[in-house]
């Protein structure tokens, strides 16, 4: 069983449609409910009355301590993929509900089997949000995992629940204004934006359309035989995710980075390693070695800052900047935030540090790479509009470098943006800015970002020689150009799905997608004159398919259409008499007759200076397995 627990001000839900064969009867109307302790629960195959009445005792045991009268349950199936088939889950949670006002509780149910409308106002202390996992042992032995196991809290994160937000729209005039009196008319983006960083409210209510397009697409998928938040990449899906970090990583060194690797895990008892820790705000994971107590690694921070410990670097040499493909870094999420590639516990994280003379050459760089990361989202296909910025930083900060920060919005972003102040530095950075793709559901979720670091040249005795031969203390600045690579997957198929519920065409950019050609034959006379014709443009750089099923031509068309192949090449007859290609564009939709050769050049043309590689799909669609049923 998996719980997700929230201390809420007010939720307030409305049964919209039924979702499962089995549910209860309701008259759709909305219920609000003030001062609740919220369970949103998953109930799982293994799982018993037991198992359900442990999950409510620990849940009543919260309230009581926090004084908390009412309690609402709350069918939630997103936070487990191995649920329990709906007529018995159904039972299992009226146990739970029974046990509940056997309490004396005043209890609310939320209807079992609905799709609802969901609004929620959590509180603001450090114990308003947990998460634990419930399971069956031997006789009825019901063993718990909740956020203690194998994970340590950081002291960042604890500050993090004290320091005081306050929120405000920093527009290109210099004008700063409260979030509750901007005037959203035409940024309405950016009011969703602001609501959900407010509110705080992670989880989803329903699942995420991308998590659909993933599947059917046959790129990623949930992997159960690991923890949630880990998942398996198909032959498409890593074909794509191989191009998005060889391109993010070409990009780094040609802003001027060295490529290093370095480990995963490191030493919990190294001083400089654990002070870390505790300053920034991740939870992680510890695991044993010799007796020893080691933690998996959140970013490429670790390894840089000691390899840059040890190096010496000259004043002559800044900025100096060190770049490592994190694969993979790990973040011990809540198991309530995890849905599908948005947030993960292993990613892919393009992590570069950059040593700088002082603040005022930070502050320089730190303008230098907020244009540096638009780029390289804009070349990924990720505009502008795409996304919404967030600037934060202490109000001292702001206090001693307005100028610098109203610069940045004005000259850089040129659109307003989400300003943070916070009233003390809870963490070691101060200022940091993020790109936030706004998804279907109106959840946002981080891409690029840069921050400026005021404790790490110190915790690790970072030092340059400076031009009078005496080391100096740098300012280090932390950067990932795009976010974690399966991020930015996520961001692309979320934005398909805006695009497809506006009835325009959804696509991946040409040098991105797995497939960029698929050969039709109109029937099996023509298959191997297709597969030569495939095998010349393969020769040529181009990942072509053909399609040599059985089926008729309109369905063969219909399949390459599902799988957004940006082009499509049927070949019959006339084709062969002609020499040529009767070519299908998914961009425009539009028919031309072109040779082999003339399309090669086309999609040359087209995804020059990008990243390429060979189809690793197997050339025959008859030869190739299907991931996803």
């Amino acid at each position: 069983m998996k719980v997700l627990q929230l201390d809420v001000n007010e939720i307030s839900f409305q049964p919209v449609k039924q979702e499962a064969v089995v549910f209860e009867d309701t008259d759709r109307t909305q219920t609000t409910v003030k001062d609740a302790l919220v369970v949103f629960v998953s109930i799982e195959k293994e799982d018993t009355k037991a198992v359900a009445e442990k999950a409510i005792g620990d849940a009543l045991n919260f309230a009581k301590k926090q004084k908390i009268n009412t309690l609402v349950i709350y069918p939630f199936a997103h936070l487990s993929e191995k649920l329990m088939a709906p007529k018995d889950a159904l039972e299992i949670l009226k146990t739970m509900r029974a046990a509940a006002a056997d309490k004396g509780l005043a209890v609310v149910s939320a209807p079992f089997g609905w799709t609802k409308k969901l609004d929620l106002d959590v509180k603001g202390h450090p114990l308003a949000e947990m998460s634990r996992s419930y399971s069956r042992k031997g006789n009825e032995e019901v063993s718990i995992a909740g956020k203690k196991d194998a994970i340590e809290e950081s002291n960042a994160l604890k500050e993090e629940e004290k320091v005081k937000s306050t929120w405000y729209i920093l527009d290109t005039g210099g004008n700063l204004t409260p979030v509750d009196k901007f005037d959203f008319k035409g940024h309405e983006n950016l009011k969703k934006f602001a609501d959900y960083e407010i509110s705080k409210v992670r989880s989803y209510q329903q699942e995420p359309p991308h998590i659909k397009m993933m599947r059917k697409l046959q790129l990623v998928d949930y992997e159960p035989g690991s923890d949630s938040g880990n998942m398996r990449f198909y032959p498409a899906g890593r074909m794509m995710k191989s191009l998005l970090e060889r391109f993010v990583t070409d990009s780094v060194i040609d802003y001027g980075a060295v490529e290093v690797e370095t480990p995963i895990m490191y030493d919990y008892s190294h001083p400089a390693l654990k002070d870390y820790l505790s300053r920034f705000p991740a939870r992680h994971y510890i695991v044993k070695s010799d007796e020893k107590d080691f933690f998996l690694r959140f970013a490429a921070c670790f390894g840089q800052f000691l390899m840059m410990h040890d190096a010496t670097i000259s004043y002559k040499q800044l900025p100096f900047k060190v770049y490592e493909l994190a694969r993979y870094s790990f973040r011990r999420e809540k198991s309530g935030e995890l849905a599908g590639l948005r947030r993960l516990r292993a990613f892919t994280m393009p992590d570069m540090h950059t040593m700088c003379a002082d603040e005022e050459k930070a502050k320089g760089e730190f303008f230098s790479q907020f244009s540096f990361c638009q780029n390289v989202l804009s070349s990924l296909g990720i505009m502008a509009d795409d996304y919404e910025a967030a600037i934060r930083f202490t109000e001292q900060f702001w206090k001693e470098n307005t100028d610098f920060v109203k610069s940045i919005v004005r000259d850089k972003l040129k659109k307003p943006a989400l300003i943070e102040t916070w009233s003390f530095r809870y963490a070691y950075f101060d200022p940091k800015f993020e790109f936030n793709v706004i998804d279907t559901m109106g959840k946002a979720a981080a891409l690029s970002t840069v921050q400026i670091d005021h404790e790490n040249a110190e915790r690790y005795k970072l030092s340059y020689v400076d031009k009078d031969g005496q080391k100096k203390r740098p300012t280090i600045l932390h950067c990932s150009a795009s976010g974690a690579i399966e991020r930015v997957i996520y961001s692309m198929l979320e934005l398909n799905a805006m695009r497809e519920k506006e009835g325009r065409v959804t696509s991946f950019p040409l040098w991105l997608t797995p497939v960029q050609a698929r050969i039709v034959p109109i029937s099996e006379k023509y298959v191997d004159k297709a597969i030569e014709v495939a095998k010349a443009m393969t020769a040529q750089g181009i990942r072509v398919d053909v399609d040599d099923s059985d089926e008729k031509l309109n369905k063969k068309v219909r399949e390459a259409e599902l799988e957004w192949i940006p082009y499509i090449c049927v070949l019959g007859e006339t084709e062969m008499a002609s020499g040529q290609l009767a070519v299908r564009t998914r961009e425009d939709k539009a028919q031309k007759s072109m040779g082999a050769d003339a399309l090669v050049k086309e999609i040359n043309d087209r995804t020059r200076g990008m990243p390429k590689t060979k189809l690793t799909l197997q050339m025959q669609l008859s030869k190739r397995p299907t991931f996803v049923g």
